[in-house]
Order: C-alpha cells, then sequence, then structure tokens
C-alpha cells in the first residue's frame, strides 16, 4: 500500500497576511520534507479565479516540485481537462515528466465550476466528451513520430509532432470522479482512478468492484493490470485524537466551504452544522496508532495495491504544524501499512 499526501493549494484564508510568494516557497518546503518521511507522493489541485489564490497553474508548480526532488511521484489531484488545449498540456506534462525522470501522474477530471468554463469559453454540456477526447489525443501526442489522432473536439493539424517525449514516450493518466460515468471512464480509457473523499470505504469498494468488472470486459486485464487505485480523504496525524482534530478543523472547514462555492457556483457563507458533522465523520485524524488503523480497512476492503494520499494540507494550518504531521505519517504511519 502506497501512501502519499498532500494536496497543494496555496489558498491563503483571510487572516493569513504571508505574501504569495512565500505560500508558494511553502509548498516547496513541504514537498522536500514529504520525500525526507519516506513517503510515496505529493499531489497539486487546481481551480480558476478564486480571491483566495487557489492553485491555478498545476504544470510550472510540478516542475517546481521535480527539482526539488530525486524520488517521489508527484502529480495532479485533479487538473481541469476539458479547460485545456490538449497539445500544450502534453507538451507541459511530458517537460514535468521529463523534469521529474518519469515520476509525474497526470491525474484529470471534467470539472463543474460555471465561471471557470464560461471564462475559458468552453461549453460546459461538451466537458465529459471533452475528457473523453483529451486522454487518447495526449497519448497519440506523446508517441513516436506525428500527432496521428482524429480528434472529434479540435482541429488537428498535418505533420506535427508534439515534443517533447515524456520518459518512455508515456506519462500515466488517472481519472477522478465517484459517479458511475466517471468510473467507468476511467476504467476504461485511463492507467488510474482516484476515489473522492466524499465517498464511504463500502462506496469506495464497490467502484473498484464495477472498475475491474469493466476492465474484465473490455480485455484490458489481462496478466498483471497496472491500473491503480488511489483513493483521496482528509486527515491529520497529531498526538491524540482531540489534538489532531483541533489542529486541523479550521482549515479543513475552509477548505470544504470554498468547494461548496466553486462546485455551486454560489457563495456560502457558513457551512450547516450538520455538514460539519459529517465532514468531520468523513475525515481521519488521530495518532499515528489511531490513523493507521483507518487505513487498515481501505486495505482491507481494497486489496494491497491501493495508493492512499492522505490529505494533510489545510490552509493556515502553520508550515511546522505540517512538516510534522508529515513525518508521522510517513515515519509512523506508513511503516505499518507496507
Amino acid at each position: 500500500m502506497k501512501l502519499g499526501t498532500g494536496l497543494f493549494t496555496a489558498q491563503q484564508r483571510p487572516d493569513d497576511d504571508r505574501e504569495a510568494s512565500e505560500i508558494y516557497d511553502e509548498i516547496l518546503t513541504l514537498t522536500r520534507e514529504i520525500e525526507a518521511a519516506g513517503l510515496d507522493s505529493a499531489w497539486v489541485s487546481e481551480h480558476h479565479f478564486a480571491d483566495d489564490g487557489y492553485l491555478s497553474a498545476t504544470m510550472p508548480t510540478l516542475g517546481a516540485m521535480a527539482a526539488e526532488t530525486t524520488d517521489l511521484e508527484i502529480g495532479s489531484c485533479v487538473a481541469l481537462g476539458p479547460l485545456y488545449n490538449p497539445i500544450r498540456l502534453a507538451e507541459d506534462a511530458a517537460t514535468v515528466d521529463l523534469l521529474a525522470d518519469g515520476r509525474l501522474t497526470l491525474g484529470l477530471a471534467i470539472g463543474s465550476n460555471p465561471r471557470e468554463f464560461d471564462v475559458f469559453g468552453v461549453p460546459r454540456d461538451e466537458r465529459a466528451d471533452r475528457l473523453e477526447d483529451l486522454v487518447p489525443f495526449l497519448r497519440a501526442g506523446w508517441s513516436e513520430g506525428d500527432l496521428d489522432y482524429e480528434s472529434s473536439i479540435h482541429d488537428v493539424p498535418p505533420d506535427v509532432s508534439i515534443t517533447p517525449k515524456p520518459t518512455d514516450e508515456s506519462v500515466p493518466i488517472m481519472l477522478g470522479g465517484g459517479a458511475k460515468p466517471a468510473v467507468r471512464r476511467a476504467a476504461r480509457t485511463a492507467d488510474g482512478w482516484c476515489a473522492p473523499s466524499s465517498l464511504s470505504v463500502e462506496g469506495v469498494r464497490k467502484r473498484v468492484e464495477d472498475i475491474r468488472w469493466v476492465r474484465e470486459e473490455e480485455g484490458l486485464a489481462d496478466g498483471d493490470d497496472d491500473f491503480t487505485i488511489y483513493v483521496l480523504q482528509h486527515g491529520w496525524v497529531g498526538d491524540s485524537r482531540e489534538d489532531a482534530w483541533e489542529t486541523m478543523r479550521d482549515g479543513y472547514f475552509y477548505i470544504q466551504r470554498r468547494y461548496a462555492e466553486i462546485f455551486s457556483g454560489e457563495a456560502v457563507d457558513e457551512l450547516e452544522d450538520e455538514r460539519k458533522a459529517e465532514l468531520k465523520e468523513q475525515a481521519i485524524f488521530g495518532t499515528p496508532a489511531q490513523v493507521a488503523d483507518e487505513l487498515e480497512r481501505y486495505r482491507d476492503a481494497l486489496g494491497d495495491d491501493i495508493h492512499f494520499i492522505f490529505r494533510t494540507y489545510h490552509p493556515g494550518v502553520g508550515t511546522e504544524e505540517m512538516i510534522d504531521c508529515v513525518h508521522q505519517l510517513g515515519d509512523e504511519v506508513a511503516p505499518q501499512l507496507r
């Protein structure tokens, strides 16, 4: 079982008076500490036009993270696929993969925020079709020779070879989303699927079962199937369950309130108490032993070959606190899962 963390969002809470450059420096500091702690991966997320500075440029950030590390898997969880020009994304992802010496995983999803689609001039009702088209487009672009792909969305110019090519002419593609069409899209077209944090262990298990069925039916699971299951969940490692919750709570609720705004396109002043209770129930927090026990539930349900993304980056928590959490995760939790 692999264990990573993130998701870096670069958000600046109203009570955070740092410069934006300091927040990005913090991301690179945490990236180095994640590798030093022996964890397997570090991840960024993407949204646009947020007044708290939510990270919008995944590829430049991942390029900087690549330069700070030597063994760590780095990736987007997730980039908003329909908003990208596929040729430019193929170029940028290949460049990051070369800087990382083959350590990039490109996570993509369809997106949802109406304003993001409006500003980018992308019809929101085409988002699923655009993501469906993007995956084979990228793979064709990374293959040797000229781009040979008939896109249903984009005009593909003749005699164009996308450069540079990534390591081994490939970047693993992971798709996110919890709805059945998203899960089956990942099973059919991608190298991995990421379970959103809203799903219970049983909810993830049912979808993984569906993925395995689809891949068997499509003839994609012959031999050793290297399709990767990623599981995303918020959490914290502390000296006690109470201490862990107290440390992560405000940053966690802040992120969730902002997500409620992003996904709905409407202002949300405060989360309802019932919603806060649900979010607390979803999160995994406590001592290293308590967190490891919770993660064992996922391994018992899904098997050993999963990659858990334990989301410890909560805006405004504090750099030293996050570093301490990362090292407890790497030093005391991860060894119990490997």
